[in-house]
């Protein structure tokens, strides 16, 4: 095998790795916002009442 078979190769499957991560964060995301249950992030939370 040589390089201009390898670097396109590996490119390829580098993009393919991100678009699978993309997909399923978000259709994780998508569960946690229906989710009425699911907890606050800590940046979301409530201010004391002061």
């Amino acid at each position: 095998m040589t390089a201009e078979f390898i670097v396109p190769l590996l490119a390829l499957m580098t993009m393919l790795a991100f678009i699978v991560f993309a997909l399923v964060s978000k259709h994780r995301t998508e569960e946690k916002l229906d989710d009425p249950n699911a907890p606050k992030s800590r940046l979301a939370k409530d201010a004391p009442n002061s």
